[in-house]
């Protein structure tokens, strides 16, 4: 066996990468899919569209290597979470559009959990906030208001599964409903402590049991590719959510390491080893993953508009022609000079959790320019992440003495640099920043004998550059505090509005 093959599925493209034995990527295809924007804070994807650029990305890598599949050792899935795909047995087709991780119309049906006093009874059993970004409320939205869906579900003809569920009961032709307990983890219907889904938070999200994958290893064998896809049956030896995948792929195995992906958002996990630490902090209490029967939790923290704020000096404002070029404007000046900016185009995620925050563009002098704005849009995934790691420190007694990092934003010097002065601990890029793909990868590969074992993925981990702090304490500090000024005239901007 020559490769393991890492399908990565993202909330923006389907990518398809092949590893060696080395870990190293041997070829890679991605492609790019719709995103769908029916009314204000709702976020959609076609969940065919989803399919057929994962099946063409993947056939595009086996065709460029000349496999017909009988030299790959097993297939890693890493997904983007919480994105909810409803399809109906009978069929294998999807009853609507899948409803994406980002999407809030459920933000009202969350404020009503929550004045029922039901938040705490939510988080000791899921590890999860009351929140629209999860999974369970949007699976009743659909039985709620596709018409006849709620039907279809009691008489046990529909099935429910997050991006990774969907994938594989295409690939193995309908044959397997599956999911891991990484994804699992993120429903808000999966008790964490049992291992299990939880009939009591069923029920309060009026979900049929029938409609649910089974949740198995996130490394070990769950079936095989069907034989006419690639020309040869491969096994599916791998699953974990995307940002978990991240956290394995760092090899971020011990408890106390922290890896931070700066992509559309930015999402920071905490390895807690064998125990699932309760916040009190706002973060969310996670499955890492599972191998074997031995289960790894981690502590996590989401920052819901990451790189997107590049996006958005691209698109909305149009500063820059490309998202590259926002390291060079921001470089043009030495510091913000004052001009602060707090991204919550969406709300905010850990620990605000605030969904009628929105965002706010303050200090600005006739002497600001774009280069201040470029260079405070860079600064804001910075303070946004350094909340994240003050809340992970308190929760679970375990001071930072590093930070792995990785995803599209890790590339840029003037951020990581800004992120190692804030945090006042070192700053660690790999060389190979596609950690999510190759956790995947990594998860099937040890499935299926292709790596012996931790000690050998530890090995294939290498830097490429450590980013140290040069800022001075009473800086650090005075910026904080100008940070959490700006941050708390975002809050609670908008009138909650109804919904189901």
């Amino acid at each position: 066996m020559k490769y393991v093959l890492s399908l990565d599925q993202g909330t923006t493209s389907s990518r398809a990468i092949l590893f060696n034995r080395d870990g190293h990527i041997v070829d890679m295809a991605q492609l790019e899919f719709a995103q769908h924007y029916p009314q204000p804070g709702w976020v959609e994807h076609d969940a065919g569209e989803i399919w057929n650029t994962q099946l063409q990305v993947t056939k595009e890598v086996l065709d460029r290597v000349g496999s017909d599949g009988s030299d790959i050792a097993g297939i890693g899935i890493s997904n983007q979470r919480e994105t909810t795909v409803v399809w109906d047995r009978r069929t294998g087709l999807p009853i609507s559009h899948a409803i994406v991780w980002q999407d809030r119309r459920t933000a009202g049906f969350c404020d009503e959990l929550k004045n029922r006093g039901l938040e705490d009874e939510v988080r000791s059993r899921s590890g999860l906030v009351v929140d629209a970004y999860f999974s369970g409320t949007k699976i009743r939205w659909m039985l709620e208001n596709v018409p006849g869906a709620r039907k279809a579900a009691n008489e046990g003809n529909l099935a429910f599964g997050t991006v990774d569920s969907w994938l594989i009961w295409n690939l193995t032709g309908g044959k397997i409903h599956a999911t891991d307990p990484s994804n699992a983890s993120r429903t808000m219907l999966y008790n964490i402590h049992e291992m299990a889904w939880d009939d009591v938070l069923l029920d309060l999200l009026e979900v049929p049991r029938s409609m649910l994958p089974d949740v198995v290893p996130s490394s070990g064998v769950i079936g095989s590719s069907d034989s006419t896809l690639f020309g040869s049956k491969i096994p599916i030896s791998g699953v974990a959510g995307d940002q978990q995948a991240a956290l394995f792929g760092q090899v971020c195995v011990d408890p106390g390491m922290v890896k931070n992906t700066y992509g559309t958002g930015c999402f920071m996990l905490m390895n807690t080893g064998s125990k699932a630490i309760e916040s009190n902090n706002n973060l969310l209490t996670t499955v890492a993953w599972q191998i074997g029967d031995q289960t790894t939790y981690a502590l996590e923290g989401s920052v819901f508009i990451g790189g997107a704020v590049v996006q958005w000096l691209r698109d909305g404002l149009g500063i820059i022609e490309s998202s590259a070029e926002v390291e060079a404007l921001a470089a043009q000046v030495e510091s913000s000079e004052g001009v602060f900016l707090v991204p919550a185009f969406a709300g905010l995620g850990a620990p605000h959790w605030d969904p009628y925050a929105r965002g706010i563009l303050i200090g600005l002098t006739r002497g600001s320019s774009a280069a201040h704005i470029a260079r405070a849009a860079l600064e804001s995934i910075a303070f946004q992440s350094a909340d994240l790691v003050r809340a992970m420190e308190t929760d679970s007694g375990i001071e930072l003495d590093s930070m792995r990092v990785d995803g599209g934003a890790a590339a840029n010097n003037i951020l990581m640099q800004f992120q190692a002065d804030l945090l006042a601990v070192p700053v660690v890029r790999p060389r190979i920043v596609e950690t999510t793909a190759q956790g995947a990868a990594y998860l099937a590969g040890l499935a299926v004998g292709f790596w012996s074992g931790i000690p050998e993925l530890r090995a294939l981990w290498a830097e490429d550059r450590t980013f140290r702090s040069h800022m001075s304490d009473t800086d650090r500090e005075s910026l904080t505090i100008t940070w959490k000024r700006a941050l708390g005239r975002s809050r609670d901007w908008i009138e909650p509005r109804k919904n189901a």
